[in-house]
């Protein structure tokens, strides 16, 4: 090794994880000697030293888990972030297991969830009494079909295959009732005609990528037409539910229509922040949820306006979609995913037990019935915090749920 140090260049030092830690560059040379080790005592002393000065150094990464937060809720599957001895607890893999069979229930109900209105508005347009489907506003089963459609390409890009199948079988029955609704005059069929187009499309290209089988570019474009889409209908359709209360205009869904694609184009440019591309990329998410949401909203004005057309619902329906976006909230609450959460919550508040208190008040359903749903549906939201709190030691609910909605 005789003559001058040759550089060896330099070593970038980065974790694999994000975080805080600074970057480290450093010239690295040949050691000019290799030193005598040290006796055995000394060396141990040493060795103590550098092991505190390395932990107290901001090189060293002290990775700490963070729950999804609202924006990153399109992360797949975030529970396989969590600590390793919490994932790796008996109870945390059975209530894993079981909320993930709980959301494949789900099916059950939602594969006849339609079944009871479209037998119910078949037989009145076979009695030519067409104007009984006029208590299914055509908006609030739209918003409903747009909204499970984005949220199937939600939950396809999440890889949640029970709620995939989910909200596929939510898309065809309620566009079956679409379809009848569009027959007995109730849709206009220009609208339908668009709509069966958009669904068509959305299906072929949320399965192709399910399968791997799409080109990332066209997912990218499905994801922009359906955020764009999304922002422009959800304003327009919560304006028309009060006509003739307010002008009728497609004022509010245009001034949308060019916010969305503003901001569309200036996410995919980069002229946006990375908190704002982030925004935007969520947005297609939420909007779809805010659609679903909706959809209880609407018809609830609909009984509001025409209650002697509330016999035209049916309780059974009612009560399978407070059954089957009940079974969804465990998991929903045991992946932290607001959005989701959100959705089913609302959906079994207010379409499924909100139209039941409205059969109830209109002496549609027995007393026995409202109350058994009720007491069903609260003793199900009690189980699922309680037993999320067990799983975590978490010594209160309250914590569950503050994680839920700070994502931290």
């Amino acid at each position: 090794m005789a003559g001058s140090l040759l550089p060896v260049g330099k070593a970038v030092l980065r974790s694999h994880q994000p975080s805080n830690c600074y970057i480290f560059n450093a010239n690295l040379q040949h050691p000019k000697s290799i030193p005598d080790l040290l006796p055995c005592k000394k060396r141990a002393k040493q060795n103590n030293t550098l092991n505190k000065s390395v932990l107290l150094s901001p090189l060293v990464c002290q990775y700490r888990l963070k729950l999804v937060s609202a924006l990153d809720s399109d992360v797949p599957r975030p529970i396989d972030e969590r600590s390793e001895d919490l994932k790796s607890g008996e109870s945390f893999k059975q209530w894993d297991s079981l909320t993930a069979k709980f959301a494949g229930a789900a099916n059950i109900p939602f594969l006849i969830l339609q079944l009871p209105q479209i037998i119910l508005n078949a037989r009145n347009l076979l009695a030519g009494n067409q104007s009984a489907l006029f208590a299914v506003p055509w908006l609030g089963m739209f918003t409903g079909l747009l909204g499970n459609l984005s949220l199937l390409s939600y939950f396809i890009k999440k890889r949640e295959t029970e709620v995939v199948v989910v909200q596929t079988l939510g898309v065809v029955t309620i566009y079956i009732v679409i379809s009848q609704l569009a027959m007995a005059g109730s849709m206009p069929l220009p609208h339908y005609a668009v709509t069966s187009v958009v669904i068509a499309c959305g299906l072929v290209v949320n399965f192709m990528n399910y399968f791997y089988l799409l080109n990332p570019a066209i997912w990218r474009y499905w994801e922009d037409f359906i955020t764009v889409a999304g922002l422009s209908a959800l304003p327009q359709v919560m304006w028309s539910t009060f006509i003739p209360y307010v002008p009728n205009t497609i004022l509010p869904g245009a001034v949308a229509f060019v916010l969305a694609i503003l901001a569309v184009i200036m996410s995919r440019t980069g002229k946006l922040p990375q908190k704002g591309i982030k925004f935007v990329g969520s947005l297609s998410g939420w909007t779809a949820t805010l659609l679903f949401m909706w959809m209880p909203v609407s018809q609830m004005w609909t009984n509001l306006l025409n209650p002697d057309n509330i016999k035209g619902l049916s309780a059974l329906s009612m009560l399978l979609a407070m059954i089957g976006n009940g079974l969804m909230i465990p998991r929903a609450l045991f992946t932290r995913d607001l959005m989701w959460f959100t959705g089913s919550t609302w959906a079994c508040i207010f379409y499924g037990w909100g139209n039941l208190v409205c059969l109830y008040c209109c002496k549609v359903i027995s007393r026995e019935f409202f109350l058994a749903s009720t007491t069903g549906f609260v003793a199900w939201l009690v189980f699922s915090f309680w037993r999320d709190t067990q799983v975590h030691g978490y010594s209160s609910p309250l914590k569950s749920l503050k994680e839920l909605i700070a994502g931290s």
